[in-house]
């Protein structure tokens, strides 16, 4: 497809002005789009450098944002720290055996592959088990 006037400019990865970067290079450097509403021109592909009189239409092509417009991440709170540890722990932990695993367990099996076919599981892949606390009143 010819480039158009009307389409966003195009670069090669060697051409980028500064001030312009994908959204891998803002996450790199702690940033967040922010106001950036949308992207302002395109990395065109290894494919298309090539031909420049062609637009670039590959998936791998990557979209430019500007860096002036970008805003520090945000921090979750303890709270939401919690919640996402909660949520990551129901899908974790076989419900047969109740080991929480460093992945997220199959739903389809519905429990760890020790407790659905007897296959043993490398003890390094879960959490080592919490001991209860016994309490130990003084007589």
């Amino acid at each position: 497809m010819p480039r158009s006037d009307a389409a966003l400019p195009e670069f090669g990865r060697s051409t980028v002005p500064e001030g312009l970067v994908t959204r891998r290079q803002l996450r790199e450097m702690q940033l967040s789009p922010g106001r950036n509403e949308g992207p302002v021109a395109i990395l065109r592909c290894r494919l298309c450098a090539t031909r420049p009189q062609w637009s670039c239409r590959h998936p791998t092509r990557g979209f430019l944002l500007r860096v002036d417009l970008a805003v520090p991440k945000r921090t979750p709170t303890l709270a939401q720290e919690r919640a996402l540890d909660q949520a990551m722990a129901a899908r974790q932990t076989c419900g047969d055996c109740g080991r929480r695993f460093y992945f997220c367990l199959s739903k389809k099996l519905g429990c760890c592959i020790e407790c659905f076919d007897g296959t043993p599981v490398d003890p390094s892949s879960y959490y080592a088990p919490t001991t209860v606390a016994v309490h130990r009143l003084a007589a």
